[in-house]
């Protein structure tokens, strides 16, 4: 009976889907201790499921200490909330296709294991020489702040050479309106510390760059998402989840979006500011492929002045992943209260880290570097294009630059178990669930065409695939 029992509480039954339900409203605080649980017909009518199976769920969650029940109230969060744990927050996936896991792989795996999934390039794509002499140069330089804090916005050479940048795609941010991070993720770290709180609904494309999902759960609020297109999100889903869901903040990639590679239209872009407008939903630009562009694409914070548009990005992809630094555009009156967020949370950024970059800026070095990376990519495109065309998958749209790939599977493979397969040969490829708040890409696998010049990482997508076709058949 036992065993039985344990069948009918695990995921994807009825009974598990109303624990596994509670305790994700649990895990990410919005049902805090002491809380009233759902009343059992509230959760009857909300999962579509029977009264005898919510009752048994709960005195479950009450064995294990989850809830407790107290006689004519109801049932009630019980003592206090556990350790956040980002695992326990999304889509129940096996570790070795989980989001934050592939990070650790990628990061963790010695130069002998492939990373054609991957979101950043070979070390011997970037410009290590250069960083070298931008060191040397810093620390010769005696003006060069080596062991003080820096200013609170950050290094105001640097954020005068931004503003230049941004102008380049239409976006007017003086450098008052610029502040320096420790990166992309610091970034939009900051900006969520400062718009959200918890609860707030934030809207994300899908598929989307992982790691905002992973960095959303961690600000505790609920994410709703959007089908993307070759074009940008789905303007009817879009207007659908504003109207019913009634998002803070919507996080995105204008020009060559993670991990499709699309690029936003303009008739898109202006449609999307509109209903923004209508719905006052604010919009957070991730702009890090910025430099990834032969040609600048609409961007977002372009056509809207700033005014409900934050612009974020770093030189971590481009640059140096070492070199740690990024920055906030945003509207004037916001600046001073970011100030305040990044001196309460880190005191800084590094001010060795924006000199480097700084230097590299002004004596030409990134330039040169950029035009040959930009070339580098575009063959690296086309051939990882070719590769995996000949391989049966299907691309989803030819990007017009970056890094990435987003292609589909063919038949009824899943990539999670091409994956797994892969991964035992040393390979890391990255499945497309990884990137779906919404779990539907099931048969996709998103390509970083600068890891992908290694033949190895095509015999293993092809024995992976063949592998689970083989298992497929035979019903295992």
């Amino acid at each position: 009976m036992a065993e039985n029992g344990n069948k009918e509480t695990a995921p994807g039954t009825r009974v598990g889907l109303v624990m596994d339900n509670l305790r994700e409203r649990i895990a990410s605080r919005l049902l805090m201790p002491g809380a009233r649980v759902p009343s059992i017909r509230a959760m009857t009518d909300t999962l579509g499921v029977s009264k005898s199976t919510v009752v048994e769920a709960y005195d479950r969650l009450v064995a294990e200490g989850a809830i407790v029940a107290r006689r004519g109230s109801g049932f009630f969060v019980s003592g206090h909330a556990p350790p956040l744990a980002l695992a326990d927050l999304g889509p129940r996936l096996d570790r070795e296709v989980d989001p934050l896991w592939l990070t650790r792989q990628s990061l963790e795996s010695g130069s002998k294991v492939l990373k054609p999934g991957c979101g950043w390039m070979p070390a011997s794509w970037l410009p290590e020489d250069g960083v070298r002499r931008a060191l040397r140069a810093v620390a010769r330089d005696p003006q060069s702040l080596l062991v003080d804090y820096a200013s609170p916005a950050g290094l105001p050479a640097l954020r005068q050479q931004l503003a230049w940048r941004l102008s380049a795609h239409g976006v007017d941010a003086p450098p008052e309106q610029i502040v320096l991070t420790d990166g992309g993720t610091h970034a939009l770290d900051l900006v969520c510390r400062f718009l959200l709180e918890p609860g707030d609904t934030v809207l994300i494309d899908d598929p989307c760059y992982f790691n905002f999902q992973a960095l959303l759960r961690a600000h505790r609020v609920r994410i709703a998402s959007v089908p993307y297109t070759p074009q940008g999100p789905d303007l009817a889903a879009f207007e659908r989840v504003l109207i019913e869901q009634r998002p803070r903040l919507y996080v995105t990639n204008s020009a060559i979006h993670n991990p499709t590679g699309a690029t936003l239209a303009p008739a898109v872009a202006h449609r999307l500011l509109k209903l923004a407008g209508e719905h006052d939903l604010l919009i957070v630009e991730d702009d890090i492929f910025a430099d990834f562009e032969d040609e600048p694409a609409p961007r977002l914070a372009a056509f809207d002045g700033l005014a409900r548009v934050v612009s974020i990005g770093s030189f971590s992809k481009t640059l140096s992943a070492a070199v740690r630094c990024g920055y906030i555009a945003a509207r004037a009156e916001w600046i001073e209260p970011l100030i305040d967020l990044k001196l309460a949370t880190t005191f800084g950024n590094g001010q060795l880290a924006a000199s480097v970059v700084h230097r590299m800026l002004v004596d030409g070095t990134y330039r040169r570097h950029i035009e040959a990376m930009r070339a580098k990519l575009a063959d690296a495109m086309g051939e990882t294009v070719r590769r995996l065309g000949y391989a049966g998958l299907q691309i989803w749209t030819r990007p017009r630059a970056g890094l990435f790939v987003w292609a589909r599977l063919p038949a009824a493979l899943d990539a999670a178990d091409i994956a797994r397969h892969a991964l035992a040969a040393g390979v890391v490829f990255a499945p497309g669930n990884v990137f779906s708040a919404s779990q539907t890409a099931a048969g996709f696998l998103r390509f970083n065409v600068s890891q992908c010049n290694r033949p190895k990482v095509y015999e293993a997508l092809q024995r992976a695939m063949d592998g689970c076709a083989v298992s497929a058949g035979s019903g295992i």
